[in-house]
């Protein structure tokens, strides 16, 4: 079982980030995610970043994720 830990260091791996932050049970997780990539992308496009840097596990690791992604603009606002 993927634990909140392996997410972010997927997510961190994958993305240049300046904050990512996961919590969940094992099925079901959250994650506040702040990256300069997100910069003029729509909340869909910054999702697809994510999914992107996540690959495979989204499909066969991760049930439910909720993600709240932002700018450091954004998260410093």
């Amino acid at each position: 079982m993927i634990q909140p830990g392996q997410i972010k260091s997927v997510i961190e791996n994958g993305l240049q980030c300046h904050y990512v932050d996961v919590t969940g049970d094992g099925h079901h997780f959250e994650a506040v995610i702040v990256s300069d990539q997100f910069r003029g992308k729509s909340k869909v496009q910054q999702h697809q970043l994510v999914y992107r840097a996540l690959g495979d596990r989204m499909r066969e690791e991760i049930h439910a994720l909720s993600m709240r992604t932002l700018t450091p603009e954004e998260w410093s606002g």
